[in-house]
């Protein structure tokens, strides 16, 4: 048998942060119940994957911005556990200073540009994230995500459009979960091959299964490397699922338990636990042990944003408007 490309370290990383990831978005949904959190809630609860997967692919200084659907892709920037718990809950302490809650999480300092609760209003700004980053001459690659009902609007076509003719540095990436809310992708579109809309601007594109960390990886650090050698974008259409409703508000009528269970015979966090366990890399104590580091941090951060303070009303004041910084213009 061939050898994995994917080393011991990698895998343990990749289940480490998609337990992570579960665990607090489950806990977001008892919370929401407990109305504890409140306005909207959208889970990544069976999406893992497709976000972990990408993060080995790429460096520390490159960008990412995404839909509403955007706990997971927080955390796996490195904002921690407590920071998107306390925005989730409106407090200061929050990464976006309680201002932005579930659907609009932030982080300069973690290259994370949201969170966006208008569908499709990130698609133009990725491309625009890295036209600034060509323009000064850095080498970052842009992720933006999406969903696949935000390749209807229509600044996607005008954003490919530019991307291309620019070259910019930036991979779409459509996470298809086969739901635009509660609308089948069958009933949006006569072509179901979602990938296929960047063909039509030369872009390099692919569909790609979403359910398994290493085919996200390979397929991101091909684009990765595209883009930083200055050979512009990359459509992706990761394929996904979410077990959730589109949101918490959504009972998820429209789908058959069947299909549910079906992908859940495809969870990428058992698929990584398997190949741990097939290769020796770790054993029932060390699943037990991160189970129980895990379950800690995510206690400690709802524990941090109870204890943390609400915005004071004088801060609806502060933070709309910047300073202009332009460092490439001279006198």
């Amino acid at each position: 048998m061939a050898k994995s490309k994917f080393t011991k370290d990698q895998y343990l990383k990749w289940y480490e942060l998609m337990l992570l990831m579960r665990r607090f978005e489950e806990k977001a949904a008892q919370l929401y119940g407990q109305q504890k959190i409140k306005g909207f809630c959208h889970l990544y609860i069976g999406q893992e994957a497709v976000v972990v997967g990408a993060m080995g692919a790429l460096n520390a200084d490159d960008r990412h911005i995404t839909a509403y659907r955007d706990h997971a892709h927080a955390l796996a920037c490195g904002i921690s556990a407590r920071q998107v718990m306390a925005e989730l809950y409106g407090k200061v302490t929050g990464c976006s200073k309680g201002k932005g809650g579930s659907m609009h999480l932030f982080s300069k300092e973690h290259n994370f540009f949201g969170g966006h609760g208008i569908v499709g209003a990130q698609i133009p700004l990725g491309a625009g994230i890295a036209f600034a980053d060509a323009y000064r001459g850095g080498k970052q690659v842009t992720l933006c995500y999406m969903g696949d009902g935000a390749v209807r609007q229509g600044a996607l076509h005008e954003t490919f459009n530019m991307a291309m003719l620019w070259k910019l540095p930036v991979i779409f990436i459509c996470e298809n979960n086969g739901y635009a809310m509660g609308t089948s992708v069958e009933r949006t579109t006569n072509m179901k091959d979602i990938y296929k809309i960047g063909l039509a601007y030369d872009m390099p594109s692919a569909a790609v299964d979403g359910m398994q960390c290493e085919t996200v990886h390979e397929a991101i650090a091909e684009a990765v490397d595209r883009a930083r050698n200055g050979n512009g974008p990359t459509f992706l259409e990761i394929r996904t699922y979410r077990y959730r409703g589109h949101s918490m508000s959504d009972p998820a009528k429209y789908r058959t338990k069947e299909e549910v269970e079906g992908f859940k015979q495809k969870d990428p966090i058992e698929i990584v636990k398997a190949t741990l366990l097939k290769n020796n890399y770790a054993n029932e104590k060390w699943f037990d042990e991160m189970e129980a580091k895990i379950e800690a941090i995510v206690l400690d951060s709802v524990d941090f944003a109870e204890t943390s303070a609400y915005p004071q009303e004088s801060a609806i004041y502060e933070d709309v408007y910047s300073e202009p910084n332009y460092p490439f213009i001279t006198e």
